[in-house]
This record gives C-alpha cells, structure tokens and sequence, in this order.
C-alpha cells in the first residue's frame, strides 16, 4: 500500500512539471494489473524500449509518411509525444505492457484514423482490448462505454460504431503493441498498415466528429 502510494505522489509530482510521459508511466505502473503470459513474453523484447520522439525531426518526413502524418496528427491537436525521462528506466524495463501502450497511443489514433473526440478514442480502446486481455484496459473500456455517452451525448451513435469498428479491426491485425514504430518512420503510413493487416483508410468509412 505504501509503495503504491509514493508511486502516485511520484505522478502528481510529474504532472506539476508537465512530465507528463513520467505521468503517465508512474500512474499506470501503480495500479495492479494482471497480465496474459503470452502478451508478456511478446513484449519483453521491447523492456525499456522507449526512443525520444522530436515532431519538428518528424515534420521534415515526406508527406504521406507515418512519421509526417504522427507530426501532423500531434501538432493539428495540440498534443506533446509521452516521452520518458531516463531516471524511470527501472519502472519503463519493468513494465513493457504499460510503456508501450503509453507511447504508442497517438501512433494507433493516426494508423487506425480515430481522431481525438470521445468516439475516436473508444475505437483506439476498442482495438487496444480485442488485441489483449489486460485487466487494465477491460476496466477502462467498460467505464468508458458507460461514461462517454454521458459525457458526450451527441457522439452517441459514432461512439457504438466506433467501438464495433475498432474490435474488428484489432481481432485481425497483428499485435500492434509489439511493433517498433518508431524504426518505420520514414516508411509510407499505408505500407506500414498493410505490414500490420490494418485496412487503408481510403478503402472504409470512420465515424469521427
């Protein structure tokens, strides 16, 4: 108990410094989950495998490329990359399931084409919970197909399809957690989703707002 709590007071610190990467490392890693061995094992490879992401490096990309696209997905809404500071290395080695579901985040929103409302991310939770069995992430969707209605009452009907469209496509893709986008860069996005078994946003129609 007490662990858990100077791991949260280790958080709020982070978020008053708008580390919000070591935020979010440190408040995930604090909550007890359990996790399916095999999902374990896939990610042990990438224990600690977190390389800082520069969006003015990634700007430079070509058009059309994933890391353009990330670049562009991240400055259209405002949002910083979830980089990790070097001081978290033992919690980033010890947890692979949480740090790479903190930093590849937005990475999924660009390559599933969920934008940032609550129907886009109900599709990106939705993937993430038919990809694996995590606890964590059940808990989370449940909440979520519970509270986001409430919160957003005229997203309603893009939230259902959202999330309808969000498990089928995370039952037939590859585990995305395990990949190492950031290698693939520099590849052309509808390349790297063909690699993954996601469809090209050209050939469906998404429910965003």
């Amino acid at each position: 108990m007490w662990k858990t709590l100077k791991q949260f007071y280790k958080a709020f610190q982070a978020y008053k410094k708008s580390e919000m990467g070591d935020f979010a490392l440190l408040k995930f890693d604090a909550i007890a989950s359990i996790y399916p061995p095999e999902i374990i094992s896939e990610l042990q490879p990438l224990a600690g495998y977190h390389p800082r992401i520069d969006l003015e490096e990634l700007s430079r990309y070509p058009q059309g490329t994933l890391g353009r696209e990330y670049a562009e997905h991240m400055k259209a809404n405002h949002i910083q990359p979830l980089n990790i500071s070097p001081e978290l290395e033992e919690v980033a080695r010890r947890n692979a399931f949480v740090l790479r579901y903190i930093v590849t985040h937005d990475i999924f929103h660009v390559l599933l084409g969920f934008d940032t409302s609550y129907a886009g991310e109900m599709g990106v939770l939705a993937f993430n919970v038919a990809q694996n069995s995590s606890q964590l992430l059940k808990i989370s969707f449940w909440l979520a197909r519970f509270l986001y209605p409430i919160f957003a009452p005229w997203q309603f009907k893009a939230i259902s399809a959202n999330l309808k469209k969000g498990q089928a496509m995370g039952k037939k893709a590859d585990f995305l957690l395990s990949y190492r986008f950031e290698e693939h860069w520099s590849e052309p996005i509808d390349q790297v989703r063909k690699r993954l078994g996601l469809p090209s946003l050209s050939s469906r129609i998404l429910v965003n707002v």
